[in-house]
């Protein structure tokens, strides 16, 4: 592997660690301040628009998506380092428009959607006049196990009726919200993997009803993450994605790309946790000296330096393989950074909330939303558990093929 970064990749760094430093940081107490003084909860506060005009102009701004003449055309390994950068603030992300779930269903589209499905939606998306909605997680179900999925998808002349209850349906409650991509079964018949297909659903069709928007730890997110009621919601024939059957297949071509920006934005939290944590122990004092001259002070900053390397050059690697193999290629260290990178967030993010003592649990600080974010997406987008099993199912065929018997005479 080559560990050099290519010129402009090293200049979008530049740019975007200026820009993080010129105005995310410095805006992300007004960003608070202005939700909570909005009369809603979920509208997008005047400093984010005035932000991602600012991140647009400078060129910025879509860098997340790889294909055709949609964005910047970096690939994995060029954008992962940026998705690191954007990850130390909270609305990072979404600054520049690359943002969970608008990111995933970008490229669902860009990738599976017809010429009328992109204009209708992808090009709004992009200009970040929209944002969009993903709903495949159900409350009565395991839906880490796509066969278990509930929601129907039944055919009925020219249109498709859906009925069916996802939860935790991120992006919801984002009064731009213009598009639900919704996940369901079209024949529970079928083969295994070929039941499922997805559709665009219109977020204020009829029938469509969120009973509430669900927290994380007790934290409201601004997009919110909604229980959502499907009766009888109808939608053209048109508005299914690639096809019907597809929609497992989609799903993993949707997870692939979008594992990687959870794990490198995880290793952007972690970023940002050492450095409040090494600030807090540099300028606090107790028992007659700084927090800094304590041993195991020190023991948590130097282990959680050498973490973060580590994960990152595991998630660099894993981009890497996905640039030059392909995703399908690269499935078991895919799967292994979105248990390591959010493990390591989480443990150096709970270190710095210790280092803080009281400031660090309190609103203070951006550590104890960060340390719900860190354990919250250990289950989002496929529990820790299934990566485990995807990696040690790889691991040990290697093996299963050495002990095979042979076969033919003795």
């Amino acid at each position: 592997m080559d560990f050099g970064h290519s010129p402009r990749a090293s200049e979008l760094q530049d740019r975007m660690r200026s820009f993080m430093d010129e105005h995310v940081f410095p805006a992300e107490a007004t960003y608070d301040r202005q939700l909570a003084e909005g009369d809603d909860s979920h509208t997008l506060p005047p400093v984010m628009a005035e932000l991602k005009a600012k991140a647009r102009a400078e060129g910025l701004w879509n860098l997340f998506m790889a294909h055709g003449d949609w964005g910047a055309g970096l690939s994995n390994l060029e954008y992962a380092p940026l998705a690191e950068l954007a990850g130390q603030s909270i609305i990072g992300p979404e600054v520049f428009n690359c943002s969970a779930p608008d990111t995933g269903n970008m490229e669902l589209l860009a990738l599976y959607g017809t010429p009328e499905q992109r204009e209708r939606w992808l090009r709004p998306l992009l200009d970040a006049e929209i944002r969009s909605c993903f709903a495949m997680t159900e409350p009565e179900v395991a839906s880490s196990d796509a066969r278990n999925i509930r929601t129907r998808i039944t055919r009925d002349g020219d249109s498709y009726v859906v009925n069916g209850r996802k939860w935790y349906t991120s992006g919801i409650l984002d009064p731009d919200c213009e598009l639900i991509i919704l996940m369901g079964k079209t024949d529970p018949e079928a083969p295994t993997y070929r039941q499922q297909s997805m559709l665009l659903v219109p977020r204020h069709t009829p029938g469509v009803t969120v009973l509430r928007d669900l927290p994380m730890f007790g934290y409201t997110d601004r997009l919110g993450h909604g229980d959502v009621l499907f009766e009888d919601v109808r939608v053209p024939v048109e508005n299914i994605l690639g096809g019907e059957g597809e929609g497992f297949a989609l799903a993993q071509g949707r997870l692939g790309p979008g594992r990687m920006h959870y794990a490198m934005r995880a290793v952007g939290f972690a970023e940002r946790a050492l450095r409040l944590m090494c600030e807090r122990a540099t300028e606090r004092t107790a028992f007659g000296g700084p927090l800094a001259d304590r041993g195991v002070v020190r023991e948590w900053i130097a282990r959680s330096r050498i973490e973060i390397e580590q994960v990152r050059l595991l998630v660099l690697k894993s981009a890497w393989l996905m640039d030059t193999v392909g995703n399908a290629a690269a499935r078991m260290e895919v799967a292994a950074i979105k248990v390591a990178a959010l493990e390591v967030a989480h443990k150096v993010v709970d270190r710095a909330v210790q280092a803080h003592g009281a400031a660090g649990v309190s609103d203070d600080t951006v550590l104890a939303r960060l340390y719900a974010i860190t354990r919250a997406l250990r289950i989002a987008d496929g529990p820790d558990e299934v990566h485990l099993r995807t990696v040690a199912r790889q691991e040990l065929a290697q093996y299963k093929k050495k002990t095979e018997p042979t076969t033919g005479a003795v």
